[in-house]
C-alpha cells in the first residue's frame, strides 16, 4: 500500500465547514476526507493521531480554472511549444489551480489550428483537463481584447479541423448567438455539440431573444444525446465571463445577460464570474450567487500572462497589453491615447485570490468555493475525480491560512513545489 498522507485543518465540503477535519491520500487517490474523529472507523484513526489539529488552516480541493490564457509569464494563445505553455500551468498550480482549460483567443484560422495543437500535448500529458476557443465567432462591438481582423462568422468547417487539431481536448468554445452561421440547423453550435463541445454564449451584443435562441438549442441538443456531449462534458453550456463582453443590460433592452440569468436560475446554463475585483464590483458578485445559486455559478480568472508576475507590456495572441497595477489593458492604437483608456484584456489573479475576493464580498466561503470547484468541475464531466474531497477523487488539496492565501498545494498526491508560505 501507498504511503498515507493526511492534511488536516478546517475541511472545506461541498456543503459543509468541518471545523476539525481531514483528508488521507494514499497514492494519487483521496481514500478518507470528513470529521477527523470519524478518521478511527475508516481505519485511519493512527495516522490522524500523529497530525495535530490545525484551526489556522482550510484544506480546499484543488481549484478547477474554466478559463485561463496563461499566467508566470507565459501566454497559452501565443506559446509554440508545450514547453513555453508550462510555466503558466505551473504558475497557478502553485496558488492551488490543481486542473484547469488552457484558453485560446481569436486569431487567424492556421493559428489556431497550431496553438490547440501544442496545448493538446499539454492535454495528453495530464498537466491540463483541455482546452477552450474564446471566438473567433464573436461580436466586433463586444469583442473586447480580441482582434477584430480576425473575427469572422461561423464556420463548422473551422469548428471540425480546430476539434480534429486538438485531438480530442477542445472543451469549450465561446460564440456570440447573433453572428450568422452560430445557431439553427447546420450551424456552430450544433456541431459543437455533436463533437462534444460544450458551446459558451458570449462577446455578445445579442437581444435576449438571440441569447434565448442558442439557449434553448444548446439546451435541446445536450438533452437529446442524453444530457451529455459525447467528449465527457457535462449536460450544461455556459456563459463566458458574464457581464464581461456583453450588451450591458437595461430595463428596456435586457440583452444577452437577462436570458443568461434565467436559464442559470432554472439550471440550464453555468454562468462564469470573473470575480477579482477589477472585472466585476463586489455587489454584482455577491448578487449573482444570491439570484441563481452557487450550483450554477462557475468562478473563473480569464488570466492572462501578467498573472503572478510584474506590470509591464505583453502579447494576448495578435494583441498587445499594457498591464498598470494589475490591470491588463489592449495597447490603445493611437499612441497618444491614455493608457487606461484599452480594453481590458484578461485578468491577473490566480483562482484563489478570486475565491477570497468573492467571499471578501459576502459570498459564503463554502459556497465560492463550491464555484471554483465542483461546479467546473461538473461543466468538465469530472464529478467524482476533480474539484471534491470524496473518496476516490484525485488527490488534489489545496491547504490555506485563514486569508485564503496557500500554504501548501497537493496535486494527485503530491506535494507541488514553490507554494509560497
Amino acid at each position: 500500500m501507498s504511503e498515507v498522507v493526511v492534511v488536516r485543518g478546517r475541511l472545506v465540503q461541498a456543503s459543509a465547514l468541518v471545523d476539525d477535519g481531514v483528508v488521507v491520500v494514499s497514492g494519487d487517490r483521496v481514500v478518507f476526507a470528513g470529521a477527523a474523529q470519524d478518521a478511527a472507523d475508516a481505519g485511519f484513526g493512527a495516522d490522524v493521531a500523529r497530525t495535530p489539529a490545525a484551526p489556522d488552516a482550510y484544506v480546499l480541493p484543488g481549484l478547477v480554472d474554466l478559463h485561463n490564457h496563461g499566467g508566470g509569464g507565459a501566454s497559452f494563445p501565443d506559446a509554440t511549444t508545450p514547453e513555453a505553455a508550462l510555466p503558466g500551468v505551473l504558475e497557478h498550480r502553485r496558488h492551488g489551480t490543481t486542473a484547469l482549460l488552457a484558453s485560446l483567443v481569436t486569431a487567424q484560422p492556421a493559428v489556431l489550428l497550431e496553438r490547440a495543437a501544442v496545448l493538446a500535448d499539454l492535454a495528453d500529458a495530464g498537466e491540463i483537463e483541455g482546452l477552450h476557443a474564446e471566438g473567433p465567432f464573436l461580436s466586433h462591438r463586444r469583442r473586447g481584447a480580441h482582434n477584430p481582423a480576425d473575427l469572422q462568422e461561423g464556420s463548422v468547417e473551422l469548428v471540425k479541423e480546430l476539434a480534429a487539431a486538438a485531438r480530442g481536448w477542445l472543451r469549450t468554445m465561446t460564440v456570440a448567438p447573433e453572428v450568422p452561421g452560430v445557431t439553427g440547423a447546420g450551424g456552430v453550435a450544433q456541431a459543437l455539440v455533436e463533437l462534444g463541445v460544450l458551446p459558451s454564449l458570449g462577446h455578445t451584443d445579442g437581444s435576449t431573444e438571440q441569447a434565448e435562441e442558442l439557449i434553448a438549442q444548446v439546451t435541446q441538443a445536450l438533452a437529446a444525446s442524453g444530457g451529455t456531449a459525447s467528449g465527457g462534458t457535462a449536460g450544461r453550456m455556459t456563459a463566458t465571463h458574464l457581464f464581461n463582453g456583453m450588451r450591458p443590460l437595461h430595463h428596456r433592452a435586457p440583452g444577452p445577460i437577462a436570458a443568461c440569468l434565467a436559464a442559470a436560475a432554472r439550471g440550464d446554463l453555468v454562468v462564469e464570474l470573473i470575480g477579482d475585483g477589477v472585472h466585476l464590483d463586489p455587489a454584482t458578485v455577491r448578487t449573482v450567487f444570491e439570484t441563481v445559486g452557487a450550483d450554477n455559478v462557475a468562478l473563473v480568472t480569464d488570466a492572462m500572462a501578467a498573472a503572478g508576475v510584474a506590470d509591464g507590456r505583453y502579447e494576448l495572441g495578435p494583441m498587445s497589453v499594457s498591464v498598470r497595477a494589475g490591470v491588463a489593458r489592449i495597447v490603445p492604437d493611437d499612441p497618444s491615447a491614455p493608457a487606461d483608456d484599452g480594453a481590458i484584456a484578461g485578468g491577473t489573479a490566480h483562482l484563489v485570490d478570486v475565491v477570497r475576493h468573492a467571499v471578501a464580498a459576502g459570498v459564503p466561503l463554502v459556497d465560492a468555493v463550491r464555484s471554483a470547484t465542483a461546479v467546473p468541475a461538473r461543466v468538465l464531466g469530472l464529478t467524482g475525480q476533480v474539484g471534491a474531497l470524496v473518496d476516490g477523487a484525485r488527490a488534489d488539496v489545496l491547504v490555506t491560512d485563514t486569508d485564503l492565501r496557500p500554504v501548501r498545494v497537493l496535486r494527485h498526491g503530491l506535494d507541488v513545489a514553490g507554494v509560497a508560505a
